[in-house]
C-alpha cells in the first residue's frame, strides 16, 4: 500500500452448478486466501455463486433466493476481512426481470451491484433467453437490510488512497466495441475489474490476453481478469478459469489454463496516476451527475512487493525482442542521420573516434548511413586525438576499426596544443583537476569543428543519453556536435547495440574481433594518464556511479514520475544480493543532485534521433527549467539516510 502499490487477486474457485451453498464456502475460502495475501481487491467469476452454466434454471426462485443467501452470508463474512473489496457475480431480480450482475462488498457494507450491459445472444451463448441488459442511471435496492445502487454507472472510491477508484463489467462487455469501463475510466475510475465467464476455445486465451492488456492500455489503468473454471457444466462447453491482471498495457499475473490458479499481483496506482497526467489525449469527464459514487476504506498498510522490477530497463531480456529492438534503433539513428545529410547535402562526415562504445557506435550508424545514401565511406574522417590518458589498447581499436570499415583517418596528437592552452591559462600541469581534464575535450571538439569546416562536413556526436542527462560531459566540449545519433541511446543499450552488430552483421571477422575488444574495454573518458603497466587508470564508474544504476534510475524517474523514497524501493528490490542499500542510495543521491543541476546543459542539446520513450530533448520529453530547485527530491532522500542511518 505505500508508494501507491495495492495487490489485486483474480481467483477462480472450484464450484457445482446450481449449488450455492457450496460455491458460497468456496467462494468464502478464496477471500480467506486473499485476505491473507493482503489482496486490497478480489474478483471473483461471473456468476460463481450460481454458475455460469444453470441456463433455464435461473429463472428458479429457489436458486435465485438461494445465490442472494449466499451473497448475504459473504458480506456478512468480510466484516471480519477489513480493507478488502470483494467482487462477485450472481444473479438478481427487479422490477420483475433478471439480470447478472457484480456484487461489490467490503467491510460487512454492500457497497454496490453492477449489471451486465451486453448480454451475447450468438455462437454457443444465449443470455438474452433469461437475462435483461443493464441499465446506466443507478436505482435503490434492499438486499439484508441494507439499501444499496444497482446500475452500471458506479464508482468506488478509496477515502483513504486517493487513486484507489474501482469500476466493474462484465464478460461480454469487454468483447464489445464500446466497453462500459471506457466511460468509468474517463469519470475516474482506476481499477478495472471483469468477472467473466469465458468459456476456451482453440486460439481465444491468446485473443483474451490481447484483448485484456489493450483495454489496459488504452483506458490507462488496471484490469482484474477473473474468469470460470472447474465445476461448471461441460454439456457443451468448457472453462479454462484464465485469469489476468494487466496494467497499461503490460500483464503482470497469468494464470495457467484449465489449473483454476489464484493469481496475484501490486498494481501500481501512482504509476497510473502519472501517465494520466502526462497523455495530454486521456481525457476526462468532469460532470460525474450521471453516477455514483460509492466511498470505501481500505487497511494501509505495507507490502513485501511480489511485483518484477528488470533491472535493465532499457534492454528486453527476451533475446528475440532485443535483437528486433536493436535493429528498429539502428535504423532510427541511421535514418535520421541520413535525413539530415540529405537536407544539407552534407557528403561527410567527421567523428571523434576514441576506441571506446560511445564512438564505435556512433561510426557504425555513420557507415549503414553514408550506405544507404550510396556515398563512398572515405567521406567518413575519423580523428583520433592521443592526449595523456591514451591507452595503446584503445588508440589501436580505434585506428584498425576505422581502417577495416574504409574511412579515412587522421591522427592529431593534442598534447602540445593542451600544454600550451595550460600555460596560456596558468595552469599547474600537477594538478589533474577538471581543469586538466575539460581542457583536453575542449580541444578536441574544436579540432573536430575546424575538420569538419575543412571537409564541408559535418561533427557527429558521440555522447549517450545517460551521459548527458546528467552531465558527464563537457559543456562545449563533447557536449556538442552538429547532429548527435547517440543521444537517445542510454549507456546500458549503447553496449548491447555494439554486441549485436558484432554478432549480427556482415562485418569481417577481424573487424568483429575488434568490437569485441572494445566490449571488453572499461568505460573511460582516459582524460587522466593511464597506470604504470599502460591500462586505463580512469574507470568512469568508479567516479560516476555503475551507469546500470543511473539508467535504472533514469528510466523510472523520467518514464513513470517515480519519486525518490519509491525508486529507493524499487531499486533494492531490482539489484538485490548485487549493491547493498547505502550503495543504491549513495548513487541515487548524486544522480537526483545531478539531473537537477545539469539541466543547463541538457537545454542546448544539439539534435538528435529519439529512439525510445524516454529522452532528455529539450525540444521534445523534458521541458525543464535550468533552475529548478532540487530540495523536495533531496528532503526525501534525508529521510531515506534518517530511516537507514546512512
Amino acid at each position: 500500500m505505500k508508494h501507491g502499490y495495492v495487490r489485486a487477486a483474480a481467483l477462480t474457485p472450484v464450484i457445482r452448478v446450481a449449488d450455492c451453498e457450496y460455491n458460497t464456502q468456496q467462494v468464502l475460502e478464496g477471500m480467506k486466501e486473499a485476505f491473507a495475501k493482503k489482496a486490497k481487491v478480489a474478483v471473483f467469476p461471473e456468476m460463481c455463486l450460481t454458475g455460469y452454466t444453470c441456463n433455464d434454471l435461473f429463472l428458479q426462485e429457489v436458486l435465485i433466493n438461494s445465490a442472494l443467501e449466499g451473497l448475504e452470508k459473504l458480506v456478512a463474512s468480510s466484516k471480519e476481512m477489513p480493507g478488502m473489496v470483494n467482487v462477485v457475480g450472481l444473479p438478481f431480480t427487479y422490477a420483475g426481470k433478471l439480470y447478472n450482475v457484480a456484487a461489490v462488498f467490503c467491510g460487512g457494507k454492500l457497497l454496490g451491484l453492477v449489471p451486465k450491459k451486453f448480454l451475447p445472444n450468438y455462437g454457443e451463448f444465449y443470455e438474452r433467453r433469461q437475462f435483461t441488459p443493464g441499465f446506466e442511471t443507478c436505482v435503490t435496492v434492499e438486499i439484508a437490510g441494507q439499501r444499496v445502487p444497482f446500475g452500471m454507472n458506479q464508482l468506488f472510491v478509496c477515502k483513504n488512497m486517493k487513486n484507489f477508484v474501482i469500476a466493474a463489467e462484465i464478460c461480454e462487455d469487454l468483447w464489445t466495441p464500446n466497453p462500459p469501463v471506457t466511460v468509468h475510466a474517463m469519470h475516474g475510475a482506476t481499477v478495472l475489474v471483469n468477472c467473466s465467464a469465458s468459456n476456451e476455445t482453440i486460439g481465444k486465451a491468446s485473443y483474451r490476453r490481447e484483448l485484456v492488456k489493450g483495454e489496459s492500455a488504452r483506458l490507462v489503468s488496471a484490469y482484474i481478469y477473473s474468469s470460470a473454471g472447474e465445476g461448471e457444466s461441460t454439456q457443451d462447453i468448457v472453462f479454462s478459469g484464465h485469469n489476468l491482471i494487466a496494467e497499461n498495457g503490460t500483464l503482470l499475473s497469468e494464470a495457467e489454463k484449465f489449473a483454476n490458479q489464484n493469481v496475484y499481483a501490486d498494481i501500481d496506482l501512482e504509476r497510473i496516476a502519472f501517465e494520466r497526467r502526462r497523455m495530454s489525449t486521456f481525457t476526462v469527464d468532469t460532470d460525474c451527475s450521471g453516477y455514483t459514487v460509492t466511498e470505501f476504506e481500505t487497511v494501509v498498510e505495507d507490502l513485501n512487493l511480489i511485483r518484477y522490477f528488470d533491472k535493465a530497463p532499457f534492454v528486453p531480456s527476451d533475446i528475440a525482442e532485443r535483437n528486433s529492438r536493436c535493429e528498429e534503433i539502428l535504423d532510427i539513428q541511421t535514418y535520421g542521420l541520413k535525413k539530415r545529410l540529405e537536407h544539407t547535402k552534407c557528403k561527410s562526415a567527421v567523428i571523434g573516434i576514441s576506441g571506446g562504445l560511445d564512438s564505435t557506435l556512433a561510426l557504425l550508424v555513420t557507415v549503414r548511413a553514408f550506405d544507404l545514401l550510396g556515398l563512398d565511406r572515405s567521406g567518413i574522417t575519423c580523428v583520433t586525438m592521443p592526449c595523456f590518458g591514451t591507452t595503446d589498447r584503445t588508440y589501436g581499436n580505434a585506428v584498425t576499426l576505422t581502417k577495416r570499415l574504409s574511412c579515412t583517418l587522421r591522427e592529431i596528437n593534442i598534447k602540445a596544443a593542451v600544454h600550451q592552452h595550460f600555460a596560456d591559462i596558468g595552469h599547474d600541469e600537477s594538478l589533474h583537476n577538471v581543469t586538466y581534464e575539460n581542457g583536453q575535450a575542449r580541444e578536441r571538439t574544436q579540432i573536430l569543428m575546424d575538420i569538419a569546416n575543412q571537409t564541408n562536413g559535418m561533427v557527429i556526436g558521440t555522447g549517450d543519453m545517460s551521459e548527458l542527462a546528467l552531465g558527464w560531459a563537457t559543456y562545449n566540449g563533447d557536449h556538442m556536435s552538429m547532429y548527435g545519433v547517440n543521444a537517445g541511446v542510454p549507456k546500458t543499450l549503447v553496449r548491447v547495440l555494439v554486441g549485436w552488430v558484432c554478432q549480427n552483421s556482415d562485418l569481417d571477422s577481424s573487424s568483429k574481433a575488434i568490437l569485441e575488444d572494445i566490449l571488453d574495454t572499461p568505460v573511460s573518458p582516459e582524460l587522466l594518464p593511464p597506470q604504470e603497466d599502460g591500462t586505463i587508470a580512469q574507470k568512469t564508474e568508479d567516479l560516476v556511479g555503475p551507469y546500470e544504476l543511473h539508467d535504472f534510475y533514469l528510466y523510472h524517474m523520467l518514464r513513470f514520475g517515480v519519486q525518490p523514497k519509491k525508486l529507493f524501493r524499487i531499486a533494492k528490490i531490482a539489484f538485490d544480493g548485487e549493491y547493498a542499500p547505502e550503495v543504491i542510495y549513495k548513487w541515487l543521491r548524486t544522480f537526483v543532485w545531478r539531473f537537477f543541476a545539469q539541466q543547463f546543459k541538457r537545454s542546448c542539446l544539439p539534435d538528435g534521433p529519439k529512439v525510445g520513450s524516454v529522452a532528455v530533448s529539450p525540444r521534445g520529453d523534458l521541458r525543464m527549467p535550468s533552475d529548478a530547485a532540487v530540495q523536495l527530491w533531496i528532503k526525501q532522500l534525508d529521510d531515506i539516510r534518517e530511516e537507514y542511518h546512512f
